[in-house]
C-alpha cells in the first residue's frame, strides 16, 4: 500500500463507503480504485486528485496535505544519480536492493536522517 493508498482507504471508511460507491462517484472503475488504494498504480492524476478532494469535501489546507501524499506514492521509484559521487550510486542500488528488508524502525531512522539533512538547523 502506498500513503496515498492509506489515505484514500482511511477517507472512505471514515464516510462509510464502499470501493464500488466511491469509483462510480468520482468516475473510475472500481478496479483502478482497489489497485491504487494497494499501491498497484502509479501517482494519480492532478484530475484525479482534485475529484477526490471534491468527493470528501476536503478543505483546502488538507487537499495541499492529500496531494502531497499522493507525490510521495509512486510504488515504482526511479533514482536518477548521473553525475553524482559513485558513492551515491552505490547507496541508492544498495537500499534498492535491500528495501523489501527494512523494518518500520529503520524506516523511522532513515526518515528522520532525511529530514535532518533537509533541516539541518532543526532540532528533532
Amino acid at each position: 500500500m502506498t500513503p496515498f493508498g492509506e489515505a484514500v482507504h482511511r477517507l472512505r471508511r471514515q464516510k462509510g463507503v464502499s470501493q464500488k460507491q466511491m469509483a462510480a462517484a468520482i468516475g473510475v472503475s472500481p478496479a483502478y480504485l482497489s489497485a491504487l488504494e494497494h499501491g498497484k498504480r502509479g501517482a494519480p492524476s492532478f484530475e484525479f486528485l482534485q475529484r477526490v478532494a471534491g468527493y470528501f469535501n476536503v478543505i483546502w489546507d488538507d487537499a495541499d496535505e492529500l496531494f502531497g501524499i499522493a507525490a510521495i506514492s509512486d510504488p515504482k521509484v526511479v533514482l536518477d544519480t548521473s553525475g553524482l559521487p559513485a558513492a551515491h550510486t552505490a547507496f541508492a542500488n544498495r537500499l534498492a536492493g535491500r528495501i523489501r528488508g527494512l523494518s518500520g524502525e529503520t524506516i523511522r531512522i532513515l526518515e528522520d536522517v532525511l529530514e535532518k539533512a533537509r533541516f539541518p538547523d532543526k532540532e528533532l
